[in-house]
């Protein structure tokens, strides 16, 4: 278990996730296929061709699941009771067959249920496109999301 409890997590605290994954064409259309997303723009080279991106793209839920995967580990592997919440989702840029994702959280909040038993957690997760920058020079944002947890006390196990 490399999750952290409750008492663990620090309002403030920055993780970085050091998993990262390079996001295939297969990735993709696995995804679309699993969710039955057949949106063109994510499936059909000749369609997205034509449109302002000029490629396909990768369908945003599955950019979005993986900075949650990724950050398991680091966060919630084997400490959390649930997942309350996904909020103020927003992806600023687009992601390409061929980008390589990394992702940080911020804890952002943190309190203890009512009975004192567990803890409520949120985080502030970013995901990056590490092979693209911004106009500064720093690796581009593509996704961004509040994450709530309920998550286990250490001193209740």
């Amino acid at each position: 278990m490399s999750g952290l409890y409750y008492e663990e997590f620090e309002v403030g605290q920055t993780i970085e996730h050091d998993k990262r994954r390079t996001i295939s064409e297969s990735d993709n259309q696995q995804f679309c296929d699993m969710t039955m997303n057949q949106q063109p723009l994510h499936l059909d080279a000749d369609f997205a061709e034509d449109t302002q991106f000029g490629e396909r793209l990768v369908n945003g839920l599955y950019t979005m699941s993986l900075a949650v995967g990724v950050s398991i580990p680091d966060t919630t592997d084997g400490t959390i009771v649930a997942n309350l919440s996904y909020d103020e989702v927003e992806h600023p840029n687009p992601v390409f067959h061929g980008d390589t994702i990394r992702a940080q959280s911020t804890v952002t909040d943190k309190r203890e249920t009512s009975d004192g038993e567990r803890g409520v957690v949120t985080m502030h997760v970013e995901a990056f496109a590490v092979n693209r920058k911004d106009d500064d020079g720093e690796e581009l944002l593509v996704c961004e999301f509040d994450r709530t947890v309920l998550s286990l006390k250490k001193a209740n196990q």
